[in-house]
């Protein structure tokens, strides 16, 4: 308890505080109460007191017994401000997911469940009311995402959140705190408490996407989350339990790497409770008809066009084409055919790379994605589309972003693919107008 003849706001400097709970009207003397972690300086209780007032000397304890109901205030109110960045944060993490697959609601019917899924999403009706672990495998592109949303949802735990951490994209000194979280001045720059993936899935589903690419050590420590689960923040000294379902994935031939030592294989029986093969869309070719109208009207909502449906010659080049990047690259091509058509059509030939690529073989590459969205000038003047300069360039920007899932920079970004400078790409998007968010 501090006494000072001061005005309150010196008063709260000292005491380093982010909250006041309660302040009395100006006094000649005040009392000053700390709440909650005096170490981190959480708050303080300040009450006037009359000049050369007589303190008896139980005061001191009669005013701990006081700040007991401030106290719980403050951390009620702490709690409550927690929840709602988390949820903000849930609800940010949904608009992303629903803009990468393309969808209006997370519990819209999957593609393709009645016919070349039928085998994947009986399974998945099957397991997705147990908590029994899940491993997917599926080549890149081929839609593991949505099918471990499926479980999700269809699960008990679908009231609370689905997270996804794809593990190859984390960097090994960093597994840790992101995984379980770090406490505050666990190293330079851990300048607060934070919360893993773990503890912000808690009492729902946590997406451990290429869970092939953890390093061993993190190997080890997923192990022991997943047989006990606890884990300890990086930094920490209380265990933390959490409940959490797991469902990984991965495009890699996890036994093999089992087998060679890459893998530990305690992990594998943890983390392979039911296997689930999701099928590459070349083998599942009845689903291309449904999927390709599908982005058509995703593609229209994204870019302000008039909706237009695939041909019966489009699908007939679609179903041709051996799409070896799967449902993403399906999604890609359907988005460049809608903007190349402006909302008159759908250039499918054009954005497969031209008619010569509709006898493609299947198991042959694409052409490069540079080479599929190149228009000849003859065509365009032949077509009497002849656009300003501006235009054009707008397009084959528009073009390189859909391509890249609008990525600038990097091996697989549009201003690689442009051969421009990042720096210039910017520039130019910038004063044409083009928003690179609307194509991620």
């Amino acid at each position: 308890m501090q006494r000072e003849n001061e005005a309150v706001p010196p008063l709260v400097e000292w005491f380093g505080l982010q909250d006041v709970v309660a302040v009395a009207p100006l006094m000649s003397s005040w009392l000053a109460l700390p709440l909650g972690n005096r170490e981190h300086g959480a708050g303080v209780l300040v009450l006037g007191v009359e000049a050369n007032a007589d303190l008896a000397p139980w005061t001191e304890n009669a005013l701990a017994v006081l700040a007991e109901p401030f106290d719980a205030a403050l951390e009620k109110s702490k709690q409550v401000h927690e929840l709602q960045r988390l949820r903000h944060a849930a609800e940010a993490d949904r608009q992303a997911a629903l803009a990468r697959l393309g969808r209006d609601s997370l519990t819209d019917t999957i593609v393709g469940c009645d016919a070349g899924l039928r085998q994947v999403m009986e399974r998945v009706l099957l397991v997705a009311p147990s908590d029994m672990p899940v491993l997917i495998f599926g080549e890149t592109g081929s839609g593991k995402e949505v099918i471990a949303r499926a479980i999700h949802v269809r699960s008990r735990r679908a009231g609370g959140p689905f997270l996804r951490v794809n593990c190859g994209a984390i960097a090994p000194e960093l597994l840790d705190s992101e995984l379980f979280g770090h406490e505050k001045g666990a190293f330079t720059g851990a300048t607060a408490l934070r919360r893993g993936w773990f503890e912000r899935a808690a009492g729902g589903t946590l997406l451990l996407d290429e869970i092939a690419e953890l390093p061993p050590p993190a190997q080890v420590r997923l192990l022991r989350v997943l047989q006990d689960g606890t884990f300890e923040r990086v930094g920490g000294e209380r265990s933390v339990r959490v409940s959490v379902r797991i469902v990984a994935a991965t495009h890699r031939d996890l036994p093999a790497l089992v087998q060679a030592g890459a893998f530990r294989e305690d992990l594998w029986y943890r983390i392979a409770g039911m296997p689930i093969v999701l099928p590459p869309l070349r083998e599942r070719r009845e689903d291309i008809a449904p999927l390709a109208d599908h982005f058509a009207r995703r593609a229209a909502r994204r870019f302000g066009l008039r909706p237009q449906a695939p041909t019966a010659a489009d699908l007939a080049l679609l179903t041709a084409y051996d799409w070896p990047g799967n449902i993403r690259e399906l999604a890609s091509v359907i988005d460049r055919a809608a903007i190349l058509g402006e909302g008159q059509r759908l250039q499918i030939a054009r954005s497969l790379g031209g008619p010569a690529s509709s006898g493609r073989s299947v198991g042959q590459s694409p052409r490069p994605a540079a080479a599929n969205a190149a228009v000849s000038a003859d065509t365009v003047v032949v077509a009497g589309e002849l656009p300003t300069l501006d235009q054009a360039v707008r397009r084959h920007i528009e073009v390189a972003l859909s391509a890249t899932h609008g990525r600038i920079e990097g091996v697989h970004g549009a201003a690689r693919l442009l051969q421009v400078n990042p720096h210039t790409l910017r520039a130019r998007m910038r004063k044409l107008g083009i928003d690179w968010a609307a194509y991620r």
